[in-house]
């Protein structure tokens, strides 16, 4: 039994899922929105919510911290600059987790991950978006032949 055994071992070896962990808040800091595994999110979560205090206190220890978890400088500035005056007014709770469905290969249960604010703006009502309607496509007879044609059709071309 678990029990008070906290958090997940995903499988992993210490290293190999400490890195993951890395790689994970690093691509959810410059995209602001990823899909991956339910049980990844929710470890995720920890991580990115503990850089997201450490960019709100903007000073040099809070950067070399944070520094050790993010490699790349471009998710580290992003972090201090945007995202720690994004949530500046804000007490916690700086991601949200959405359950998605099933992923085709081997069923695992898929989550989008996704920074509190980054949605873009709503639409006004009534107005649509390009390209957001379904479109239906065409049937076709077997073996992706065309469709033989009606009698109607067939006399018109005649």
């Amino acid at each position: 039994m678990r029990h008070r055994r906290a958090g997940r071992k995903l499988g992993r070896t210490t290293a190999h899922r400490e890195m993951m962990m890395r790689n994970l808040v690093t691509s959810l800091f410059l995209y602001e929105k990823i899909i991956t595994t339910a049980a990844k999110a929710k470890e995720l979560r920890g991580v990115a919510e503990k850089m997201v205090t450490l960019a709100k206190r903007e000073d040099l220890h809070a950067r070399r911290q944070a520094a050790e978890v993010l490699k790349d400088d471009k998710a580290l500035k992003k972090l201090f600059d945007t995202i720690g005056a994004r949530y500046r007014d804000r007490n916690g709770g700086y991601t949200r987790i959405t359950k998605l469905d099933y992923r085709m290969g081997d069923g695992a249960p898929l989550a989008a991950i996704e920074l509190v604010g980054a949605e873009p703006a709503p639409e006004a009502k009534g107005e649509k978006a390009a390209g957001t309607g379904r479109r239906r496509r065409r049937r076709r007879g077997k073996g992706g032949a065309p469709a033989e044609k009606t009698p109607a059709a067939a006399a018109s071309e005649a």
